[in-house]
């Protein structure tokens, strides 16, 4: 994902925060953009599903 610096330290004091997992969130960014300009998004929210059962998020 390409953030700027001002967006990433951000996202990553948001995540400290609330307590979420920087790597998760932006595994379900990327996956939102992948869907993005699909003509049709099927399968999106099974994809996004599976990212929040995970517990961690491989590389």
């Amino acid at each position: 994902m390409n953030l700027s610096t001002e967006d990433q330290q951000l996202l990553e004091e948001l995540c400290r925060e609330h307590q979420v997992s920087l790597d998760k969130v932006v595994k379900l960014l990327d996956t939102v953009r992948e869907y993005e300009f699909k003509e049709r998004r099927t399968g999106v929210y099974d994809a996004l599903r599976e990212i929040m059962k995970t517990n961690r998020v491989e590389p």
